[in-house]
């Protein structure tokens, strides 16, 4: 068998292997609820909704999606993704059967007048070029997280956001959905029940190290190039290695540099953005003040901030960032820690950690002697009942008001994400003006809040 034919079998392998993942794992994909079904409205008074990348992660937002809009197009640089998509969207009960018309370049999605709303799943080094052009072809948008590469992306989507006004979601379904675990630790934290928050730890866990990844031929129906975007031109890697196999694309993107930010902006991107919600720190010239490198480990040499081999993964494995906020409030953001993946408040008065399937501490058993005052989660997500996540966004769809997770708290909670990788790679502690959105006094590493984007995949804003 031709190696083109060997990986077109083995990507079929890893590609079910994600999907198959995702169904094994509810707390990590939540889907709607009967309720947004039955909040849905009939066909013909539904908006037109373009789905831009149709990976294994999509497999959870693109139904929710169609619970609330008619699928007329997907689109994807992996014409099997694509395919796929399609048939999910054919076999999706309220699309009546319909299949929608499939595209490998986005922006056919986004030429369409007939489309009023986007989702964006595609690689993280996708999706702000992808957003920014939609809001400013008069989309409304669903992104899932990080919303980001860098933070001078996040500026810009922010800047368009502003011009457009169009309604954007960020997918980090923590601020909706997970039981309401962690709005009713949020929800706590405001009604004192463990004083003053004095430290947050962040338990992100830590990311997978491989061998030397050889070179080979793409997989048949993938447009490397174009699945690279903006990042450097660089061969195909694949190499099998127990469950998911190695590889630069699809899922495994998430640990190498060039593409995202490992861990910090993949689970950091939920945790942080709620460590930040619950201290009060996400709004308009807040944030962090400082972040410290107190542990880290690559599994590859960095000089300058740039890995110096490009046959393995590059993001960090093991790390300790120590985040400082104003009033003395220090975050740490772990990949490994007693109480497992979470966060864990102490205040001047208790303590408490919450995850995603579970909450433990004082401060929660005593809620069943003294709960939290009547409509204490609802104050805390915009002042109405939380609902699932989409449900918010097609809510702010109709309504034009702010979804929960705006760009704007998001670009801010991210910004820390982003620093804590920038020190990492620098090997050095950095300051942070969160009004001037600068570094102070390391203009070395302010320049790191862009990167060279590859010519014809410029961002424009």
């Amino acid at each position: 068998m031709g190696n083109k034919q060997q990986n077109r079998r083995r990507f079929l392998q890893i590609t079910g292997a994600a999907t198959a993942a995702a169904a094994a794992t509810p707390y990590l994909f939540s889907t709607p609820s009967i309720a947004d079904d039955q909040k849905a409205e009939s066909a013909n008074d539904r908006p037109t909704l373009g789905c831009i990348g149709t990976g294994s992660r999509w497999g959870a937002v693109g139904p929710a999606a169609m619970n609330f809009a008619n699928c007329v197009a997907v689109c994807d640089v992996d014409a099997n993704h694509a395919a796929s998509g399609a048939d999910r969207v054919s076999k999706h009960k309220q699309q009546n059967g319909k299949t929608p018309d499939i595209y490998e370049d986005y922006q056919k999605v986004l030429e369409r007048k007939d489309i009023d709303i986007v989702t964006i799943v595609t690689t993280d080094h996708w999706h702000s070029k992808i957003a920014i052009e939609a809001m400013q072809a008069g989309k409304d948008v669903y992104c899932e997280k990080p919303l980001t590469l860098t933070i001078e992306e996040g500026k810009l989507i922010g800047k368009v956001q502003k011009e457009t006004g169009r309604v954007f979601q960020v997918g980090t379904q923590q601020r909706s959905e997970m039981g309401q675990r962690f709005l009713q630790a949020i929800a706590m934290i405001r009604d004192g029940r463990i004083g003053d928050v004095e430290r947050v730890t962040c338990d992100i866990g830590g990311a997978p190290t491989c061998d030397s990844i050889p070179v080979a031929d793409a997989p048949s129906g993938l447009n490397w190039e174009k699945w690279l975007g903006q990042a450097p031109m660089v061969d195909f890697r694949y190499k099998e290695a127990g469950r998911w196999g190695n590889t630069r694309c699809h899922y495994e993107f998430r640990w190498w540099y060039e593409y995202s930010g490992g861990k910090l902006t993949d689970w950091g991107a939920h945790h942080v953005d709620i460590a930040q919600w619950a201290i009060s720190q996400n709004g308009p010239g807040q944030g962090v003040i400082s972040v410290d490198p107190v542990m880290v480990h690559h599994p590859v040499e960095f000089k300058d901030g740039m890995p110096l081999q490009d046959d393995r993964y590059n993001t960090a494995d093991k790390f300790h960032i120590q985040c400082m906020f104003p009033g003395g409030v220090e975050m740490n953001i772990v990949s490994n820690s007693s109480d497992g993946n979470g966060i864990l408040f102490e205040g001047t008065k208790g303590r408490f950690h919450v995850a995603r399937n579970r909450t433990k501490g004082k401060p929660f058993e005593d809620l069943k002697e003294n709960p939290l005052p009547e409509n204490a989660i609802a104050e805390i997500y915009g002042g109405t009942q939380p609902t699932s996540h989409m449900g918010n966004f097609f809510e702010c769809v109709k309504s034009r008001a702010l979804p929960i997770s705006d760009v704007h708290t998001h670009h801010r909670a991210l910004t820390t994400c982003h620093l804590s990788n920038i020190a990492i790679r620098l090997g050095r502690s950095l300051k942070w003006d969160s009004k001037a959105e600068q570094i102070i006094g390391d203009e070395a590493a302010n320049a790191w809040q862009s990167r060279k984007q590859r010519k014809g995949y410029e961002i424009n804003a």
